[in-house]
């Protein structure tokens, strides 16, 4: 019986420590990973969608899964980069570095929701975002070419994952850039080495959209076929069809973000979509992959090469000599995503003063 009870006792010692070994190694796979160093390269102020994949990055990084070391823009507006600061320091980081296009062209127009988001007041005439004050704010913001090769060369070693969901413009760009006080490398060379992956919306991939020619390749075509052509790391492109079925609802936004009085995601959604209103999500797929690749929410087709025609119509060419990939999802997946986008576009940890 002795022995017995010390078999018991030594095996649930066993028990105990390979369960405390067991969760130990659990909470490393799942805990220990490195926050993702996102760069966000946007054209914010022509759909809603990019507003609300900001509002995804800030919280992820919120939960330690990303690190948005800094914010590029394609939209030649005046008001792009002070709405992306607003936006920004209402989540507690208003110092994430933003680049502006230079003389792109591109889009100059101001939108619906970028200004009169900035300059909303309340039913007693205050600003409802005063902590930016755009009468008063007379920060200059940098050239995104600039900032993209400084922000590469201060890190490590394919270590960043660039989203873009805008115009191909500041990437084609970089691309084309001579080494700097930044950096000895050529842009491509600069790109080679320290980014892992680039997360990108654009085109689209299935069959009864062959012909369609989606906003972000057709505004700029040299840039799009420049990218896609003598971009050297892997891009995993969310076409079209991804978003297109994965809405953000209206009932989301007029509900999920009562939270506080003001928010500027709910605020900016008013202006352009209206709260009755639901919104693709295009942008947000990308950021949600280049954040959890590996999390079951998409499935990947195999190697190949995207290739932009003069029409700005994209396809697919597999190939092993490739390094691009498209995303695919089906009915389930897609249920699963728009539950993630309701519950993490709309989370705050904390209220701003």
């Amino acid at each position: 019986m002795r022995r017995l009870c010390n078999f018991i006792h030594l095996t649930n010692i066993l028990t105990l420590v390979l369960f405390s070994f067991g969760i130990s190694i659990c909470s490393t796979s799942i805990f220990a990973k490195e926050p993702v160093k996102l760069i966000y390269d946007t054209d914010v102020g022509n759909d809603i969608d990019d507003v609300l994949a900001l509002a995804l990055i800030h919280n992820l990084e919120s939960r330690g899964e990303c690190q948005l070391l800094a914010v590029t823009i394609t939209k030649d507006n005046q008001y792009a980069a002070p709405f992306i600061k607003m936006v920004n320091t209402f989540y507690g980081r208003p110092d994430i570095p933003i680049g502006m296009v230079q003389e792109s062209g591109v889009e100059t127009f101001d939108g619906s929701y970028l200004k009169q988001t900035l300059e909303a007041k309340d039913e007693n005439g205050n600003l409802k975002f005063p902590f930016y004050d755009l009468k008063k704010e007379t920060e200059v913001f940098p050239c995104a070419t600039k900032l993209l090769r400084k922000t590469l060369a201060e890190n490590e070693d394919q270590s960043i994952v660039i989203v873009q969901v805008g115009f191909s413009t500041n990437l084609a760009r970089l691309l084309d850039s001579k080494a700097d006080d930044f950096s000895s490398l050529n842009g491509k060379e600069l790109a080679a080495k320290k980014v892992r992956l680039a997360s990108v919306m654009a085109g689209a991939f299935s069959k009864e959209l062959e012909k369609h020619t989606e906003y972000n390749v057709v505004k700029d075509i040299p840039s799009a076929q420049k990218f896609f052509a003598e971009w050297p790391t892997p891009i995993y492109v969310s076409g079209f069809e991804i978003g297109k079925d994965i809405l953000m609802t209206g009932k989301s936004i007029s509900n999920d973000y009562e939270y506080i009085d003001h928010h500027p995601v709910k605020e900016s959604y008013h202006f352009y979509r209206g709260l009755e209103n639901d919104q693709c999500t295009w942008d947000l797929t990308s950021v949600l992959f280049a954040v959890r690749p590996d999390r079951g929410y998409f499935d990947i087709s195999e190697k190949g090469i995207v290739h932009v025609r003069d029409d700005s119509t994209t396809w697919f060419e597999a190939s092993d000599e490739g390094k691009d990939y498209y995303l695919i999802v089906n009915p389930e997946q897609r249920i699963r995503i728009q539950e993630t986008f309701f519950w993490l576009c709309s989370e705050l940890r904390e209220i701003p003063d």
